[in-house]
């Protein structure tokens, strides 16, 4: 019920993307608990804060991960289900019902801006941070077993305004798809590499993707750095296997 409630409420503001939304939230809420807003109305504000606290870092993380949720203009219930599950992991169920809740009350009346809020993320955050956001959101799109074609522009028109660069941004999304070219693209290069070329591939892409960039963060995150950092040991073991080194 709530989550048409939310549908409607969010045809009526945003006509067909608003809708969407709506029902995104409204499929999220699950017992929801905590009042405090605290600094969850800032999300869609720039303050004077040098960095970016835990409650607006959830519900920027959250509004990027709607938008991916309805860029096929689907709402597949295996994506919910992964947000909500890597929410409630990441926070705890109350807190992050807490944040579906506020979120909720803040898209009825404001349009997600996804130039300010990675502008934000970009000032007040660091860059593997930013890698483990786009992890996360191809990870939203396979939910469902596939990542379309909308799905990807979506995450590249995120990522091109969180400033991560054209090659990092490939190295993630190969490895969600699976080709003659991936282990390349994940290792950022190309075919005609050099056997040192390789391996010197590997050890940068193994100290860009290491787990403990991201120390600084939940466990849920760390996680997903070491799924990162799983991947490019395998392009290697790949490559080392087909060119026999």
């Amino acid at each position: 019920m709530v989550r048409w409630i939310a549908a409607i409420i969010g045809y009526y503001l945003f006509r067909f993307p608003g809708a969407i939304v709506g029902f995104i939230l409204g499929s999220l809420f699950e017992n929801i608990g905590g009042k405090n807003k605290g600094s969850f109305q800032s999300v869609f504000q720039q303050g004077g804060n040098s960095r970016v606290s835990p409650a607006d870092f959830e519900l920027h993380l959250l509004s990027l991960a709607s938008l991916v949720i309805k860029a096929d203009g689907t709402v597949s219930q295996s994506e919910l289900d992964y947000v909500r599950q890597y929410f409630v992991q990441s926070y705890g169920r109350e807190r992050a019902n807490a944040t579906f809740k506020i979120f909720n009350e803040v898209i009825k009346k404001r349009e997600i801006s996804v130039s300010n809020i990675c502008g934000l993320l970009r000032q007040r955050t660091r860059y593997e941070s930013r890698l483990q956001i786009l992890h996360f959101l191809f990870s939203i799109a396979n939910a469902d077993g596939f990542v379309t074609e909308s799905e990807v522009k979506e995450i590249n028109r995120i990522g091109g305004f969180l400033g991560v660069n054209f090659r990092d941004f490939e190295s993630i999304k190969a490895m969600f798809f699976k080709n003659p070219d991936s282990a390349y693209k994940i290792l950022e290069i190309e075919r005609t590499a050099t056997e040192a070329e390789i391996k010197k591939a590997y050890r940068d892409m193994a100290k860009k993707y290491h787990p403990d960039k991201l120390q600084h963060m939940d466990e849920v995150y760390q996680k997903g750095a070491e799924e990162k950092f799983r991947k490019v040991q395998e392009a290697y073991e790949q490559l080392q296997k087909e060119r026999g080194f």
